[in-house]
């Protein structure tokens, strides 16, 4: 059968231990905005480390959330705004959310109401900034680094957006190992799901091809094997290593498919729940992958990789997987009502990323019963 498909992906990457101190490198003698999170003394010396490695930055903006809302992205935009070295790149170092608030900056400089009329479909790209973004991952799991696009939510009407735009695909991304040393065992459970998640749905995604594929075969084969062993040695650079690498190539097969269901879904359990983003998007993945046996004899091949043979029999272990990292893969130990979570289903189906998922409804709802 003849297949026709693309692969783009334009961050130059730097991965190994110790490769913060490419920071100057990078920079090239720019001014920067240096982003990074304010609640914890790692974040501290990581901004004195960075500072004497590549010079003081223009400003510092460290008023970053978990989940980037509309309220917060104004503080950090006049915070960005109150240099009067106007910062010619973005330096952003933490997980997900400090790297998304980047690519917000990078698009709003220091009005957020260009991003939110962006987002609200009130205005086009050509309203936009454009800056460059540095991208030094603290977490395993988001592929942040490595995408366009950011997670945007307008917490007062329960909606989530995304920020999607070539033009924000960061500059480089320096993936140090040795940053997500000393992060908690919630956040590397938490960050390790959400990467898993990214490479199973870009395996039964409308928009996969054999290069995403083959990324996400290697990162959630890495994922299943070495994140229960992490989480029990959470010193281990070694195995820190290896989850680090396999985010990376997740990121960088969602980051031409983008996300499916199980995302489509997670939106519904964080705005209305509270439940922490990597294990909104992981909880339902057994389900999904049991609804997704036999739709595609490419995506069968490839969960054969992970799973072996017997895919039904590998969506139980997925499902012990879970289990056994103190993951519930019921909907309903979430607070979710069993019609409310149909329902969600329903509306999952309708938005952008579920409408990437290659199954169907009534398969779904039957795993979900």
């Amino acid at each position: 059968m003849s297949q026709s498909w693309k692969y783009t992906n334009p961050v130059n990457v730097t991965f190994g231990r110790g490769s913060i101190s490419k920071i100057r490198e990078k920079l090239a003698g720019r001014s920067y905005c240096l982003l990074t999170y304010n609640d914890h003394p790692a974040f501290d010396t990581l901004v004195e480390r960075v500072s004497e490695e590549a010079g003081r930055p223009a400003v510092i903006v460290r008023d970053v959330e978990p989940n980037p809302s509309f309220r917060g992205l104004r503080t950090a935009c006049r915070a960005f705004g109150a240099s009067e070295n106007k910062p010619e790149v973005i330096v952003a170092i933490g997980g997900g959310s400090v790297i998304d608030t980047a690519k917000v900056l990078a698009a709003a400089g220091d009005d957020f109401a260009r991003v939110e009329a962006f987002l609200q479909g009130k205005s086009d790209a050509r309203t936009l900034s454009r800056l460059p973004i540095i991208a030094l991952p603290t977490t395993s799991g988001t592929g942040s680094e490595v995408t366009c696009w950011a997670t945007v939510w307008d917490t007062e009407a329960k909606r989530k957006y995304s920020l999607a735009h070539e033009h924000y695909y960061p500059e480089h991304a320096i993936l140090d190992p040795e940053l997500t040393l000393g992060i908690p065992r919630s956040l590397t459970l938490s960050t390790g799901l959400d990467a898993l998640s990214h490479a199973l749905e870009s395996i039964w995604n409308v928009n996969a091809n054999p290069i995403s594929t083959n990324h996400a075969v290697f990162a959630a084969r890495e994922i299943l094997s070495s994140l229960p062993l992490l989480l029990e040695h959470p010193d281990d650079l070694d195995l820190r290593e290896r989850l680090a690498q396999a985010s990376l190539f997740a990121g960088l097969a969602f980051s031409n498919t983008k996300t499916a269901l199980a995302h489509s879904l997670s939106y519904y359990l964080t705005l209305h729940h509270g439940t922490v983003h990597g294990i909104a998007c992981s909880f339902s993945l057994p389900a999904i992958l049991r609804s997704v046996i036999g739709n595609s004899a490419a995506c069968d091949a490839a969960l054969k990789q992970i799973f072996g043979d017997d895919l039904n029999r590998g969506a139980s272990e997925l499902d012990a997987f879970l289990t056994g990292l103190g993951v519930s893969t019921r909907a309903t130990d979430y607070g979710v009502t069993p019609e409310n979570w149909v329902g969600a289903i329903n509306d999952a189906l309708l938005g952008e990323r579920g409408r990437n998922f290659i199954g169907n409804r009534e398969a779904i709802l039957k795993t979900a019963a």
